[in-house]
């Protein structure tokens, strides 16, 4: 008697773009957009950076600009509350049995919606007029959506195999260097520990990279938008793929309940 061979499994393109690195790809490609549409906008602003308005913000001060330097400032504080507001709600979800991961890409586009709509309402003024009254709003409504990114990473642990941030790339290609440096020793070595640390280098390798490339297509993209259409509604990109991530992770509980979200 004859067994007919099972079929292989079919082809899910919600499972795929919540993948580990399809996820982190796009997540860190929002984020290069966002940060650099942003800093080129409203004339210096980190949204997803936000450490580095610190550094903004001294420059500010010495230049005796103290609504720059205020403005710079506030960053940080609304960044942190944010965490702190998605972290709870990342709780909240948990609690109720809801998929973290969508619930939290559903609060980031909200936030990304705010944002455009901010900034594509304000914007034209600014070009006219540039005061720290426009250019805070728009500011913190971008660091309000970066932050809920951040927080997402963390949170939505049962998606990512390894915390890799995807909206700051510094520690990300130290990581990448490292591993880089790895593997070259490894291959001038031989034996079992080599062998060793060259796989683990290049897993990790595979991991980052996806990230560190997707960030800078998402600044290059943003750039060559900006530059090219002179308007905020280039941030509708950015809010596609968040929502597209989003549904794509609730089909993808749906389809699968008892999976980590």
């Amino acid at each position: 008697m004859t067994t007919v061979p099972q079929s292989s499994k079919s082809f899910s393109l919600s499972e795929f773009l919540t993948g580990d690195r399809p996820a982190g790809f796009l997540l860190s490609l929002v984020a290069g957009f966002v940060d650099t549409s942003a800093f080129i906008i409203l004339f210096g602003i980190f949204t997803a950076h936000v450490t580095g308005n610190i550094a903004l913000a001294g420059s500010s001060f010495v230049g005796n600009d103290e609504a720059s330097t205020l403005t710079r400032l506030l960053m940080l504080p609304a960044f942190m509350v944010t965490v702190a507001l998605t972290s709870i709600l990342a709780r909240y979800a948990r609690r109720k049995q809801w998929p973290v991961f969508t619930v939290l890409l559903t609060a980031e586009a909200i936030a990304l919606g705010i944002f455009l709509v901010i900034g594509a309402t304000l914007s034209p003024a600014l070009l006219l007029d540039v005061q720290e009254e426009y250019i805070l709003p728009i500011g913190l409504s971008g660091v309000v959506a970066m932050a809920i990114q951040n927080t997402l990473m963390k949170e939505a642990k049962g998606v990512f195999k390894s915390y890799i941030p995807t909206t700051v790339m510094t520690g990300n290609t130290t990581q990448l260097t490292i591993d880089l440096v790895q593997l070259i020793g490894a291959k001038f070595s031989s034996g079992e520990q080599a062998q060793i640390e060259a796989e683990e280098s290049m897993e990790r390798i595979g991991r980052y990279v996806p990230v560190i490339v997707g960030f800078a297509l998402g600044g290059a993209a943003a750039a060559i938008l900006i530059l090219a259409a002179e308007t905020w509604w280039s941030l509708v990109f950015p809010l596609v793929i968040v929502l597209v991530l989003a549904i794509a992770a609730y089909v993808q509980h749906h389809q699968n309940p008892y999976l980590p979200s």
